[in-house]
């Protein structure tokens, strides 16, 4: 394992290293977004543009640094909750920025996991027991089959990223062949 991205769920930041030691843990970024702005009304929801620039920072310095400018802004003065709760899961967020752009886009937030799953979930609660795994492993697979068909092309760039976690993470995120 390479990089765990956790939704806030107590627990994961300090089993997944337990684990699998050299491992990235970083939090998701929408997740941690959403649990901010519940702190706020609805017609406050303009401090996600000012929390828009933390994340976009270029480097965790800067991204230090805007933490710092929000915190003591119009929205840290009027939601000091927001800020803390950023503080409190600061170091989830710092391995985020160890990446390029192009990585960033594929690691902020498990969104796109959480949808499979849901899907999965639905379509075995609704066909209650199976007679067999074999049973559900053949449903799973057919699911599958169906979900992946309704995927879009997604504007990632796969191939970028994949440059950039053989860099970064070496034999680690391949293995050469033997000549």
């Amino acid at each position: 394992m390479l990089i765990a991205v956790v939704d806030g769920l107590k627990g994961f930041p300090e089993t997944i290293p337990a684990v699998f030691p050299e491992a990235s843990v970083q939090t998701c970024l929408v997740h941690l977004i959403r649990h901010s702005l519940s702190y706020c009304g609805w017609k406050d929801y303009k401090a996600a543009a000012a929390l828009k620039l933390i994340y976009q920072a270029e480097s965790a310095e800067m991204a230090t640094q805007r933490l710092g400018e929000f915190e003591s802004g119009e929205w840290g003065c009027k939601y000091p909750t927001i800020a803390a709760s950023w503080r409190r899961a600061w170091e989830q967020v710092i391995p985020f920025f160890a990446y390029p752009a192009e990585v960033r886009k594929i690691i902020y937030t498990t969104n796109a996991i959480e949808s499979l799953n849901m899907q999965l979930r639905k379509i075995l609660k609704t066909r209650g027991h199976f007679p067999s795994d074999e049973a559900a492993t053949k449903l799973l697979y057919l699911a599958l089959r169906n979900i992946t068909k309704k995927w879009k092309s997604a504007p990632l760039n796969w191939k970028a990223a994949a440059n950039q976690f053989a860099i970064q993470y070496g034999t680690r995120f391949y293995s050469s062949p033997a000549c």
